[in-house]
């Protein structure tokens, strides 16, 4: 059963999902908006592929903060070369970013598969280890996290551009080093697709409600069952959707399957 004394451990990486949904959750809306769902998966596995080159080429790993930039740099490229696409094949983009994650993963197990702790990097890169996330880590993303809502509090348009490609690899970036691939997948498409088809007022903030509920389902299973924090979030997330998509069905009101605005 759940411990209190694990308080200690869960707040760290209650704060990082909180820190986590406070920029996809917005920007989880415009990928929807956009029609490039797999984008976040994409971005997500070449910042985990940057991370990979940074391990095994010693000389970069022992360069200051190189656990950051360097999946940052591949993240960055990625994205430019998807926006890039985004204007010449844009009936095929779907496709595209799919094959594009794909060579990314099997690049990854390539350059992993003579590592003796491949294996276990590949599963911490997916899977993430948000439960043993400390306040150190916490400290970077918050920062730029905040200048990121910031910026786009004051100019909102911004996401309509090729900014928003810019703006989404950086998150990507701290979001995988803090909660690894397929948590940010959920936390970017899972709150806004629970909100996609709701007309009424607050999305945004029924959107956040809908991720932070899941992240402190998930992170109580863990800590009660001693679960996979990764694999119980990604559960409760998926739940969490299911349940307000059920909501909103019955309240036809607030149910309208066109609606694409977003109210605050």
């Amino acid at each position: 059963m759940f411990d209190l004394d694990l308080l200690s451990i869960l707040f760290p990486a209650f704060v990082a999902g909180v820190l986590v949904l406070s920029t996809h959750v917005v920007l989880g809306q415009q990928v929807l908006k956009r029609g490039i769902i797999f984008i976040d998966l994409a971005i997500a596995q070449v910042a985990a592929l940057g991370a990979i080159v940074g391990h095994l080429n010693h000389d970069i790993e022992a360069l200051p903060f190189s656990n950051v930039w360097m999946p940052a740099l591949f993240a960055i490229a990625g994205a430019g070369f998807i926006a890039w696409l985004s204007k010449r094949m844009a009936d095929e983009l779907e496709a595209i970013i799919g094959c594009f994650y794909v060579l990314a993963a099997v690049a990854a197990m390539l350059l992993l598969s003579n590592d003796p702790h491949g294996a276990e990097m590949l599963k911490q890169l997916m899977s993430g280890q948000i439960l043993w996330v400390s306040w150190s880590q916490l400290s970077l993303p918050g920062i730029i996290y905040a200048a990121i809502l910031l910026l786009l509090a004051v100019k909102p348009k911004i996401l309509a551009g090729r900014g928003f490609y810019l703006i989404f690899a950086i998150v990507i970036t701290l979001s995988v080093e803090l909660v690894g691939v397929y948590l940010v997948f959920s936390s970017l498409i899972l709150p806004a697709l629970a909100v996609n088809h709701y007309a009424g007022r607050f999305k945004l903030g029924w959107a956040y409600m809908v991720g932070l509920f899941g992240y402190v389902a998930g992170l109580v299973l863990s800590a009660s069952f001693d679960l996979p924090s990764g694999a119980a979030i990604v559960a409760t997330l998926a739940v969490s959707t299911i349940c307000f998509r059920l909501v909103l069905f019955f309240k036809k009101k607030y149910y309208h399957p066109g609606c694409k605005t977003v109210e605050v």
